[in-house]
């Protein structure tokens, strides 16, 4: 899987979408998936510009419902964060109700769990940056539920590797998944994990009826810990010059939407803060995607690793940037292109998705 980075063929992924087969055969990992994820998370793309894209090819909502709702979703996680801000990074809800380790399975990071769809999986993670979402659920379960660490390693983890990575969508389904944002554990047995990913697998740890998991030790190839260490590869770069006459655009890691101001002329700077990679570490493979996704797509961009406080110092026009709850800067804050108007933390995602659903259809 190599996804594209120029601007117009994001676009041509836009339009291609079935958002009726998605909606039959999103849980199969070679289902009709829509991989516009790294640019949703990128902020290249947003849910509303697929949204209306899939209207405008004559889709009606409710005859896509389970699509809108996956688009929800991402706006839903994204509203818990600018509410609880860092409070995310720890249990939100309730208190990890299995943990015992720390770190994350050794035999996880080595692809070597025994479990093939999920080896397959996590290679594939590291060749290209893409893991299907039942699989991620497999992962988080089989690292919080059956081994018993904490989320938050495994969590950074993925992360860190995704290039659709988005802290509150990652970090809300891990806690989601083992119990410290949800009322339930999720587990997938062997039969699920063969049902949705095409193997036949027989006789592992995971081939074991649903209500066994409540007493399943755990299982020794999952037992020893690694505590792995996660350092973004940030690119050496001096300070650019400015044009003292023009205003200062931010483009970041959640922002690099080719659209945004795109008739203003402008100081147009990549903004990658150390402090911030630093909490929230990604690969190589991540920062590289994002050059090319600003370098192909938003002209005259220019590199600045750097703290704001930095760019703040040899900015002489106005700053102007679009929201996120990461952002520390000031200056003049866009608006960012939300699905619908619906904002604030809500109890559930069908709480939210109620008002939602009434904007929509």
């Amino acid at each position: 899987m190599i996804f594209v980075t120029e601007y117009e063929k994001i676009v041509e992924k836009i339009n291609q979408v079935d958002p009726i087969q998605y909606g039959k055969t999103r849980n199969f990992i070679d289902g009709a998936v829509t991989y516009l994820s790294p640019y949703i998370s990128r902020g290249v793309i947003s849910t509303r510009q697929v949204f209306d894209a899939v209207i405008a090819a004559g889709h009606k909502p409710y005859a896509i419902e389970k699509f809108i709702q996956e688009l929800a979703w991402r706006d839903y996680w994204q509203q818990i964060w600018i509410v609880e801000k860092s409070g995310i990074d720890t249990d939100l809800k309730h208190a990890q109700p299995l943990a015992i380790k720390q770190g994350m399975p050794t035999n996880m990071l080595s692809h070597n769990t025994g479990i093939v769809a999920i080896d397959n999986g996590i290679e594939t993670l590291y060749n290209t940056g893409y893991l299907h979402n039942h699989v991620r659920m497999y992962i988080a379960s089989i690292a919080c539920n059956v081994a018993r660490y904490r989320w938050q390693t495994p969590a950074q983890w993925m992360y860190y590797y995704l290039l659709d990575a988005d802290w509150a969508s990652n970090a809300l389904s891990w806690q989601w998944v083992c119990g410290a944002n949800s009322h339930k554990l999720y587990y997938a047995n062997q039969e699920n994990i063969n049902k949705y990913c095409g193997t036949s697998q027989q006789n592992t740890f995971l081939d074991i009826p649903y209500d066994a998991f409540e007493h399943l030790e755990i299982p020794a190839v999952l037992d020893a810990a690694a505590m792995p260490e996660f350092i973004t590869p940030l690119p050496q770069n001096s300070a650019p010059a400015l044009n003292a006459n023009l205003p200062v655009l931010i483009y970041n890691f959640y922002n690099l939407d080719p659209n945004w101001r795109s008739d203003t002329p402008a100081n147009r700077i990549l903004l990658l803060e150390p402090s911030v990679f630093k909490k929230y570490p990604v690969s190589k493979n991540s920062i590289d995607f994002i050059i090319a996704l600003a370098t192909q797509n938003i002209p005259g961009i220019k590199i600045m690793v750097a703290e704001f406080a930095d760019l703040q110092a040899i900015a002489q026009g106005e700053i102007y940037y679009k929201e996120h709850p990461l952002n520390n800067y000031s200056g003049h804050e866009d608006a960012r292109t939300w699905m619908t108007n619906v904002k604030g933390e809500f109890p559930s995602f069908f709480a939210f998705w109620k008002k939602c659903r009434k904007e929509l259809f």
